[in-house]
């Protein structure tokens, strides 16, 4: 007996038999619309008959080099015969014809990626049958120029614009707008028209054996699985390509059969807002394909429930009970053939992200779903969407259209940003804040010294650097749609200008950049603000709330950031970067006055002027965090990057020797560059920073804890509950950590003596090196808290820089699957994972109280919560604007723990 290839649509039954009652595979088996309108049929809705031929023999007609598998064409036509008894007409004969639709159908819905042809079945002299038995010629011709066409263009591959061309004509000859309007000898003649057409393309008559139609609809369908357009969409949705699509051969009903027909395609849900109310459009007199195509002006479905009362009742009726059936929202399409009803496919439908937070919460609600589920149902990448403008998407269209695209790189911050370009940080501050512009930083790459202007700018553009640049990091941080790394982006800084693909964007130019997606646009694009205080996505962040055990702390560098972390439910501070408050423009010359000091009176000078300014840092964070945890990292990156760069430094020099016209100025630009050069390494990411910095030049460490110290009793003197935890960076030996913190905390003892009042606080270490994580149990007898710094980790474990690595060899890598996917974007779970879980095993050993988190990038990667949730941290931290997205997945990752499904 050979392998069942084929399913009528009432042997769903035996389908879940055969594939042990798991839903999930019949989808897999049958396909997502075979599978449901079996299970519609099973349910009573009324569907027309049919039969689905499965995956397994699209992927055996693949894999045998596009031959059907054995025993699959026999078994077609048997299902033919039992689809003619039910309908009580017969394939191919004129005088009670039975016409199919051929449609794909895979696990996954791909709408439109695959093949639809309608009307099989007609040939000549069924046509000339038809229009006898059905007394309507207009309606038979119509049908057949359609499957003529269908056939032409799915099956033999002919372009669709020789018929387009014909249609055309036809209506200027008649004088009409509209194909609706054309009568049946204008049709006649158009179906002629077509098949000449058929012939001149492939050089044979159109087929008029029903029999070799279906056969050829069917591998056409089989075929277009590996069709570009089906491909690309699978690659762009994460869909595997070995599933295969099923073949649906469905009975013709005809909205097209006059005034008592239609056809149309609706949600049981708004898809744009979530509302609880059926959206769609119909058209009478027409088949399904007008509607998609736009062929005719189609009516809005509230209309029908005049125009066709009974039938709008009864579909009324059907879209609740499979709302009720799936419990999820449904995407349905429809027939209304002479009055009667029927249903042609159910499917869960598309939605934006706030209707996928409504559509959640409110089945909740009414009782569909629990939730748990409700919970389960929203992706984090619908959360992020409220937290970020958008391009509108008919104004991105228009742009396209324009010829206004100019170019694609790394989409590192989400969000639509639109403005005039600055190449520069200083003009962009001055046209951001004093003249009220909204401007898009463009840089090759962007510098630490280049946060001003970042903070100022509407969004950020640049032609170099990865996910984890700096540019990257810092856009995800406040929050800034970043595209970075835009190879084709020729920046020219002298003439204040770039180019691209021959255009060129002058300074003061408008552009527009989708950080979401990476796009790059000239002009402005319209945007849409969402809502992060959308009552339904604050419900559903409640009930993440309640189930998750991780926490979600941020990294927050000032205050404001701070307090939009709490506001968007972060419970403490992972992160704050003491490095990034001593660039700004007050502060950097006494930064640069302690690193170029040449005693230690002078150098302690600069770090007394410092001291009030990171004080009031400090104070004003632990305000907003009253009652919560704050991280403070002390100062970790080398000491050459708050000093001009070195090629800009001998450049200012040179010229200066040219022209000798100020002999001061000079002699400061070569102090300047020979502390620049004696500061030289060859790696300074592994050189003298973190730590080992704090140990060479204790003072400035000392500075730090005592300002963070003198903040923390002066806000605990006013009321505030305060929580210090004082990070020491990049330590690899327990010998750094105890000569380190040592030292710092007998600072921070001393500070409390001297303000009389003692506060609750923590000193620990960041894991961002392997040995520290090999050796936790050591560097815990001194760290209270374990942080891992997930993007130096990343780096130290695979040996690579990561803007080296990202915007070169990386690239390869993942597309030649040497690497599985980005491990800047998502921890490495065999690699950099399993130093981790080892660091947390180990330093819980020593100390069982041990607190642990995250507070790399990859805290706000919902994957990467996963893991983290996993190996028992107690924490992620990440940047403010990703907080609800890390809530979301902190509280699937503990639900899906629990066995709770979405569905």
């Amino acid at each position: 007996m050979s392998k069942k290839w084929i399913y009528l649509f009432d042997e769903v039954d035996e389908a879940e038999k055969q594939v042990g009652g798991n839903w999930d595979d019949v989808r897999a088996l049958l396909g997502g619309k075979g599978a449901n309108l079996g299970d519609m049929t099973r349910a009573g809705v009324p569907v027309p008959p049919g039969f689905t031929v499965t995956t397994e023999a699209c992927n055996a007609y693949l894999a045998a080099g596009e031959k059907f598998p054995q025993g699959m064409w026999e078994q077609e036509l048997e299902a033919l015969k039992a689809v003619e008894k039910k309908t009580g007409k017969k394939f191919g004969d004129p005088n009670n014809p039975l016409l199919v639709s051929c449609r794909s159908g895979a696990k996954f819905s791909m709408p439109g990626m695959m093949d639809t042809v309608l009307n099989i079945g007609l040939s000549d002299e069924v046509v000339a049958g038809m229009a006898k038995l059905t007394g309507d010629e207009r309606f038979v011709y119509d049908s057949y120029r359609r499957l003529v066409q269908m056939f032409g263009s799915v099956v033999m591959g002919i372009d669709d614009e020789p018929f387009e061309e014909v249609l055309t004509e036809a209506r200027l000859k008649a004088g009409v707008k509209t194909d609706s309007e054309l009568n049946a000898a204008q049709w006649k003649e158009v179906t002629q028209e077509f098949k000449k057409i058929f012939k001149a393309q492939t050089g044979r008559e159109f087929p008029q054996d029903p029999l070799e139609q279906i056969k050829l609809a069917t591998e056409a369908v089989f075929k277009s699985w590996n069709g570009k357009r089906a491909i690309d969409y699978r690659n762009a949705a994460k869909i595997a390509h070995d599933l295969g699509t099923g073949v649906n051969i469905v009975t013709m009903v005809f909205g097209n059969m006059g005034d008592s027909s239609a056809t149309g395609v609706a949600m049981t849900r708004d898809g744009s807002t979530g509302e609880k109310k059926i959206e769609g459009d119909y058209l009478t007199n027409a088949q399904g394909e007008d509607v998609v195509a736009g062929i005719r002006l189609t009516k809005p479905i509230e209309q029908l429930k005049e125009e066709m009362p009974k039938a709008y009742a009864e579909f009324e009726e059907i879209c609740e009970k499979l709302e009720k059936h799936y419990r999820e929202m449904q995407d349905v399409e429809f027939t209304i053939e002479r009055g009667k009803l029927w249903m042609l496919q159910t499917r869960d439908g598309k939605r934006t992200a706030q209707a996928a937070v409504r559509i959640a919460v409110e089945m909740a609600e009414e009782g569909l779903i629990t939730k748990e589920q409700a919970v389960l149902r929203v992706t984090p990448e619908q959360v992020d969407f409220f937290l970020h403008p958008q391009f509108d998407a008919n104004s991105k269209k228009k742009a396209k259209e324009a010829g206004n695209f100019l170019a694609k790189g790394l989409n590192v911050s989400p969000g639509a940003a639109v403005g005039v370009v600055a190449f520069d940080a200083d003009l962009a501050e001055k046209w951001a804040k004093d003249q009220g512009k909204n401007v898009i930083m463009v840089r090759p790459e962007t510098k630490p010294d280049d946060v001003h202007g970042m903070l100022a700018a509407k969004g950020i553009l640049t032609s170099r650097g990865g996910r984890t640049s700096h540019a990257a990091l810092v856009a995800r941080q406040f929050g800034k749609p970043a595209v970075v790394g835009v190879a084709t982006l020729e920046i020219d800084l002298e003439k204040r200008q770039m180019s691209v693909e021959g255009r060129t964007i002058k300074e003061g130019d408008w552009v527009s950049i989708d950080g979401t997606i990476g796009e790059v646009f000239a002009g402005q694009l319209e945007t849409l603000v969402p809502d992060i205080n959308d009552p339904y996505l604050i419900k559903l962040l409640s009930w993440a709330d309640e189930a998750r055990r991780l926490q979600v702390w941020a990294n927050s560098d000032y205050p404001v950031d701070a307090k939009r972390a709490r506001e968007y439910g972060a419970q403490g501070i992972g992160l704050c970067r003491t490095e990034h408050m001593f660039f700004e423009a007050v502060r950097l010359p006494h930064v640069q006055k302690m690193i170029l000091a040449k005693d230690d009176a002078t150098r302690q000078e600069a770090l007394d002027t410092l001291l009030p300014f990171q004080r009031e840092d400090f104070a004003g964070l632990f305000r907003v965090m009253d009652g919560l945890p704050v991280i403070i990292r002390l100062i970790d990156p080398p000491l050459h990057e708050f000093l001009p760069a070195h090629d800009e430094l001998l450049r200012d020099v040179v010229e200066l020797e040219v022209t000798g016209k100020d002999a001061k100025a000079l002699a400061e630009k070569e102090a300047m560059l020979n502390a620049v050069e004696s500061m030289h390494e060859a790696n300074p990411m592994l050189g003298l920073r973190g730590v080992r910095l704090g140990i060479h030049l204790a003072a400035l460490t000392k500075m730090q804890v005592r300002a963070i110290f003198e903040a923390a009793c002066q806000v605990a003197k006013e009321g505030v509950d305060v929580h210090p935890e004082v990070m020491i960076p990049l330590t690899s030996h327990v010998n750094e950590l105890k000569v380190q913190q040592t030292t710092l905390e007998a600072e921070a003892k001393k500070v409390m003596a001297e303000q009389g009042i003692t506060v609750d606080y923590k000193f620990g270490t960041m894991i961002e090196i392997p040995r520290a994580a090999l050796t936790a149990d050591q560097m815990a007898e001194f760290a209270q808290f374990f942080s891992f710094g997930t993007n130096d980790l990343t780096q130290t474990t695979f040996g690579i820089s990561r803007d080296d690595a990202e915007k070169g060899f990386l690239i390869e890598y993942i597309d030649r699957k040497i690497l599985p996917e980005n491990p800047f974007a998502s921890i490495d779970q065999d690699g950099v994972g399993k130093l981790m879980q080892m660091g947390v095993e180990l330093g819980r050993k020593t100390r069982p109280d041990l607190e642990v988190g995250i507070c790399g990038e990859h805290g706000g990667d919902p994957q990467s919560v996963h893991f983290c949730h996993k190996i028992g941290l107690n924490y992620v931290s990440c940047s403010p604007f990703r907080v609800p997205i890390a809530r979301l997945a902190a509280g699937q990752v503990a639900l899906m723990e629990k066995g709770v499904k979405a569905k």
